[in-house]
Parts: structure tokens; C-alpha cells; sequence
């Protein structure tokens, strides 16, 4: 097994990037084999426990309190009511929860009352995993003492493009979350979102930097962007798909040991296009028919293209791997697309 790489330079990104196809999934798919089993998905439930009324300005988020998207704002939901989701999901198939909520930044009376759902839904044998936008130290200690397993906070793109798609809260300010939650012993959950008019260079970037962080994401999820009414992305041009599938190969190839999440903008991609992200080097979906507020494959849709592709679904987490991340929405509305947002919106 090849020795696993930190020090990864944006040339040696982009010229993966720029690899004939045939080569680069070649090249992914060999990687992917030798650190994982190459038929086996790890499946993962979603659910929006707080939607919408966002302060942030994410361009592609719909739970942005200042766009007009449909989307209507809810409050936190109650223990009962998030088990009620949590051992539906469980029910279905799920290995792990993850819990979304549309904060910049919880207050520690908040923090407290979500850590009261996630030792909740521990206890039901899942796997725990929220996404509640920026943390302190304490926060973090606070979420991972209630038995959370996994904390998402994508970067969402490259540093240099990153002030084209937001503007209230800094790059680094996620940087500096992502350590607390590093500090506290949680495991990381962060990736970005393709698609949002950035270059070829840019999406080199945005991998670089999440292969060099002090500690590789143990779950990456790549979102392809889901174009949402009201959102100032709306009527952005398409990413050609196999440029989506080369952001795949190229995940995979410099961070070997994570899990790759094909996560929003599935519900748009063929069946075809899905198996070559599978081979790429995908090995973790979204699982149940909305991700926070946007559309997904439905259950039975996803189960038979498994059976079709000879693939099956990882059980809980195996910690033979750096790491897997779960989700899968059973509910949600018009809001982030998973793992889109770092505001807290999506996982």
C-alpha cells in the first residue's frame, strides 16, 4: 500500500486534473482499491433539526435568511421528535445520523440543547454526526462529551475564490473551527462544492487544501452544485459531468484513506455517472429523498442501482479506516444541499 501523502503542491493537483480520463480513473480506482473495499458504500441519513433564517450570505444556499427562496424557518426540534427521525432511519438502513442546523455560530445554551439529542440518538447504537456552523473549544468538548462521533464544516472552496461566494464569515474562521473540533477528539467532516463558476485551478485548490490540513478530512463530501430560485448561483453554467467525476478521482487519489462522499446534486446525475463516481473512487452517499432541504435519489432508486453495480452498504463504523461519514435526509425543505454548507446548514 502506498505510503499516504500530506504535502501535496497545487501543481501536482492540477496536473492530476489535467490527466486523460482513462489514466486518471485508472490511477483512482487503483488507489481506491488498495485502501478500501472497492464494492462497499458506506450510506448515510440527513435530517434538518433547525432550517433556515441563516445570517450568513452563502451565494448557494437557500436557508440564507436574505434570499427569497421558499424556504421557511423552524426552530430547533425537540429530543422526541428528532428520535422519532433518527430510529426511522436506523430502521431503514442507516449506520450514522447527522444532525444540520442553520447557525453561523450556536450559542452554548444551544450547543447544550443539541448535545441533549445527540447522547439521544447515541444511545440508539447510531453513529452521531452535526453540522451548526462556527465552534469554540468549549463547544466542542461540550458535543463531543454528549457522544458526538463526527463534526462537519466544509471549506467549500478554494481560498482564493472563496470571497466570490461569501463574505460574512472568513476563510480561516472555518480553518479555526476545524481545529477545535481536532482539539476535542471529533472526528472531521469537510469538503466543498463544485460547480459554482470556479476554474479547473480552483477546484485543484480547494483539494489541495483539504489534503494538507493537519489532518486529513476522515469523510469528504463533494457536492455538486444544486442551482436553488432566489440563490445568486441561480442560472450559473453546469459543470460538464466528467469534470465532476475528475474532482472525484482526484479526492481519492490524495486522500486515500478518507471516505469520498458523492453528496448533493445526485439527484441530477444519471445512473451512468454515478457508477463512474463509484469507480473513481466514491465510497459514501447520501441516503433517502431530501438532503436538508434539497431533492435526493429515493430509497428503493439507490437500492436497486447497488444491486445493479454488485455494491453493498457498509455497516457502522469500521475504525480500520480513517474514517466514514453517515448521513441520510428523511426530511427536510428547500435549503443547503448536504455537505454544502459550512454555515451549519448542510452536513
Amino acid at each position: 500500500m502506498a505510503e499516504l501523502r500530506h504535502e501535496w503542491t497545487r501543481a501536482e493537483v492540477l496536473a492530476l486534473f489535467e490527466l486523460p480520463f482513462n489514466d486518471l480513473l485508472a490511477r483512482a480506482h487503483a488507489t481506491h482499491r488498495a485502501h478500501h473495499d472497492a464494492n462497499a458504500v458506506q450510506v448515510s441519513t440527513l435530517l434538518s433539526i433547525k432550517t433556515g433564517g441563516c445570517p450568513e450570505d452563502c451565494a448557494y444556499c437557500p436557508q440564507a435568511a436574505r434570499y427569497d427562496t421558499g424556504v421557511q424557518a423552524h426552530k430547533l426540534m425537540s429530543v422526541e421528535a428528532v428520535l422519532e427521525r433518527a430510529r426511522a432511519a436506523k430502521a431503514a438502513g442507516a449506520s450514522r445520523f447527522c444532525m444540520g442546523a442553520a447557525w453561523r455560530a450556536p450559542k452554548d445554551r444551544e450547543v447544550a440543547q443539541v448535545a441533549a439529542i445527540v447522547s439521544a440518538v447515541k444511545a440508539l447504537g447510531l453513529e452521531t454526526c452535526a453540522t451548526l456552523g462556527m465552534l469554540s473549544g468549549t463547544q466542542a468538548h461540550t458535543l463531543k462529551s454528549a457522544g458526538l462521533d463526527y463534526y462537519n464544516h466544509n471549506l467549500d472552496s478554494a481560498p482564493e475564490f472563496y470571497g466570490e461566494i461569501i463574505h460574512t464569515r472568513q476563510y480561516q474562521d472555518r480553518l479555526d473551527t476545524l481545529e477545535q473540533v481536532r482539539a476535542a477528539g471529533m472526528k472531521t467532516c469537510c469538503g466543498g462544492i463544485v460547480g459554482m463558476g470556479e476554474t479547473r485551478a480552483q477546484r485543484a485548490g480547494l483539494l489541495q487544501v483539504l489534503a494538507t490540513l493537519p489532518e486529513p478530512p476522515h469523510s469528504v463530501p463533494i457536492n455538486q452544485l444544486v442551482q436553488v430560485p432566489g440563490t445568486p448561483l441561480d442560472g450559473t453554467a453546469a459543470l460538464d459531468p466528467f469534470e465532476f467525476v475528475r474532482t472525484i478521482a482526484v479526492a481519492r487519489i490524495l486522500m486515500p484513506a478518507s471516505m469520498v462522499r458523492l453528496s448533493a446534486g445526485r439527484a441530477g446525475m444519471s445512473d451512468e455517472l454515478q457508477a463512474l463516481c463509484f469507480f473513481a473512487g466514491a465510497n459514501s452517499i447520501f441516503y433517502g429523498e431530501k438532503l436538508l432541504t434539497t431533492g435526493n435519489p429515493d430509497v428503493t432508486h439507490d437500492q436497486a442501482l447497488f444491486v445493479r453495480l454488485g455494491l453493498h452498504a457498509l455497516p457502522g463504523d469500521t475504525e480500520g479506516h480513517v474514517g466514514e461519514h453517515a448521513h441520510i435526509d428523511l426530511d427536510a425543505e428547500p435549503a443547503c444541499r448536504a455537505g454544502a454548507c459550512g454555515c451549519g446548514a448542510a452536513a
